[in-house]
């Protein structure tokens, strides 16, 4: 095609225009990582943002409540029996006893701040949940791995374990043990039976114990598949033992089932500490539960109910929280969601 002179800074420029076109083309078809796809959906979920933001805020609140109490800014153990003089030593003013002193009130009869007092409950509940779930997460994915990769009459044997454990009813048998195991726990580290220590240690390890045949389940499931992968049989061709597939080829791909059960059974852990707190088999006052506010609460649900519903919304919140992350989650992390 013949160009007259004139047009010819016009042909050039038009080249030079459509040049970052074709660039910018390029670039908007680019693939994401798997981390940025993860990113980009947890973005987009606002009800999973909102859940983290909440759990995060128990969890600082949880760590910090030691030293908040050491500075003075919470005093879960002082009495104020000024506040709690009336008709049956109840909290005089509005909803138990709210004041600029005390944002969520007093408890009945001792006049104690009721806002430290869930504070630090909030801390032991979730100590004990944390102990527990870290105790099944080693255990269930150490098993599940093993049963997963050997198979054959290890993955039978573990099989036959995992039933076993679970055919126990768990509370009833949190109930029944709980006085012989907190002795022995006790002899071990050398205190008081009554001590919070020791009781601490018996409920997060038979938490722990009734828990960890879930993530051996799953575990199991996700080595199955990964076993059969290539860089297995690699590691295998190149004389890996089996301690080395165990946790340096196999462990790094289970993170994201994992990170995900975690965020579930937590919150199970909690309630479920609360429930045995609830039946007077928890911690012992003054150590603050959220279980033991709620079970010491019901006796004045009617007269102060703000007593029982503040705890109650505590352990409300905290279980939901947790259970819509670890939902959010499990979501963003599985790679065949119709979202992108």
């Amino acid at each position: 095609m013949t160009v007259a002179p004139g047009q010819s800074e016009l042909v050039e420029q038009a080249d030079l225009d459509a040049e970052p076109t074709a660039a910018d083309s390029t670039v908007a078809v680019q693939g994401r990582s798997p981390l940025e796809i993860v990113r980009a959906r947890l973005r987009r979920d606002k009800v999973t943002l909102l859940a983290f933001a909440f759990s995060l805020l128990f969890v600082i609140l949880a760590i910090t409540s030691p030293l908040l109490v050491k500075v003075g800014l919470l005093n879960p153990t002082d009495f104020h029996p000024k506040l709690v003089q009336g008709l049956g030593s109840m909290p005089d003013g509005f909803m138990g006893g709210i004041s600029r002193s005390h944002w969520l009130g007093v408890e009945p009869g001792t006049g104690r701040d009721l806002l430290s007092r869930i504070v630090t409950g909030t801390t032991t509940s979730l100590l004990v949940a944390t102990l527990a779930t870290a105790f099944s997460v080693i255990v269930g994915t150490s098993l599940g791995i093993v049963s997963g990769y050997a198979r054959g009459r290890t993955d039978w044997l573990v099989g036959r374990l995992n039933d076993l454990v679970l055919s126990f009813p768990q509370t009833l048998m949190l109930l029944s043990l709980s006085t012989i195991l907190t002795v022995r726990i006790a002899n071990l580290y050398g205190v008081d039976p009554s001590d919070n220590k020791a009781k601490i240690s018996y409920m997060a390890l038979v938490l722990g114990f009734f828990g960890f045949p879930f993530f051996a389940r799953i575990i199991r499931g996700q080595v199955l598949s990964l076993r059969e992968r290539e860089f297995i049989e690699a590691a295998q061709s190149l004389g890996a033992r089996s301690g080395r597939i165990y946790f340096k080829e196999l462990l790094p791909h289970l993170w994201a089932p994992l990170l995900v059960y975690t965020t579930l059974v937590l919150p199970a852990n909690i309630a479920a500490e609360a429930a045995l707190g609830f039946l007077g088999v928890g911690i012992t006052p003054p150590t603050a539960s959220l279980g033991a506010i709620l079970n010491d609460s019901v006796a004045y649900a009617l007269p102060d109910p703000a007593y029982f519903l503040f705890p109650g919304l505590t352990v409300f919140l905290l279980v939901l929280s947790f259970n819509l992350l670890g939902d959010g989650l499990r979501d963003a992390l599985d790679p065949k969601a119709g979202r992108s």
